[in-house]
């Protein structure tokens, strides 16, 4: 008989990942599980290694030492040709959106379609039109990216990042340069994705009124390790020094690390 408290496999599996640039110790030994159909935001100050933790997730880098694994299998040594199979189970959202200027919405919506060799047009339609409905831009398809706003920008980057239906989508940033009003159009979508479409959703973000909104756990990385996780009531309700001062938006990166190197766990 199942156990109901057991979790599930994680689809990406992260154990002991170090990872330098020249003397920069950016990763220093990461262990985290993330799981299907729940959203992990990655919170931590400027260079504790956010960002170039998802980049391993994808194979965009391979850790000096330590192991990733996507859906069970090690991506570390694997060839370009069986990593792009790998990445197509990702979708990636960047800060900045990264459109195509010269391109209209439809076509860099269907840029990883096209990237990734399908040549029906019409099924390449179809589902331009299905990424755009699950975004609210249904019929945009036609503009470009100077006649969109900020936040329509957004959201046309997120429906290039889940075209290709894919299991994992990572957010960078996602509510950079966003009013409070449009940011929470942005946190609509990323529930709507776990909860409608079973899409894993990895955040990183500042916005600390998104994290409450949006997060089913909550990682905090502190000297290129986790230094905490748990759900966000117990981040809000910890007295950990270090996570009081990140609430209140008090301490630097530098900072914390005068504090110490434990590593904790709730």
């Amino acid at each position: 008989m199942n156990n109901p408290n057991q979790k599930p496999d994680p689809i990406i599996e992260v154990r002991g990942l170090k990872k330098e640039f020249g003397n920069r110790k950016i990763l220093t030994g990461i262990d985290i599980d993330v799981y299907k159909s729940e959203t992990l935001v990655l919170l931590g100050g400027s260079g504790s290694g956010k960002s170039v933790l998802t980049k391993h997730m994808v194979g965009l880098m391979i850790g000096d030492t330590g192991s990733v694994k996507v859906d069970g299998e090690e991506i570390s040594n694997l060839k370009e040709r069986d990593l792009a199979v790998v990445r197509k189970k990702m979708g990636i959202m960047f800060q900045s959106g990264a459109l195509f200027d010269s391109m209209t919405v439809g076509q860099n919506v269907a840029f990883p379609l096209r990237e990734g060799g399908l040549k029906d047009d019409m099924e390449i339609s179809k589902r331009v039109s299905e990424a755009l409905n699950i975004v609210l831009l249904e019929g945009e398809e036609d503009k470009m990216p100077s006649d969109l706003s900020g936040g329509m920008r957004k959201r046309v980057a997120l429906a290039r990042a889940i075209v290709d239906k894919p299991q994992v989508v990572i957010y960078d940033e996602p509510h950079a340069g966003l009013d409070p009003v449009t940011a929470d159009v942005i946190d609509h979508l990323i529930k709507r994705l776990e909860r409608d479409h079973d899409i894993t959703n990895i955040v990183i973000t500042h916005e600390l009124r998104s994290v409450f909104r949006i997060a089913s756990r909550i990682a905090f990385l502190k000297s290129g390790k986790i230094y905490w996780e748990g759900c966000p009531d117990e981040f809000t309700a910890s007295e950990d020094p270090i996570l009081k001062k990140f609430l209140k938006g008090e301490s630097s990166e530098g900072e914390w690390e005068k504090e110490g190197s434990k590593t904790i766990k709730s």
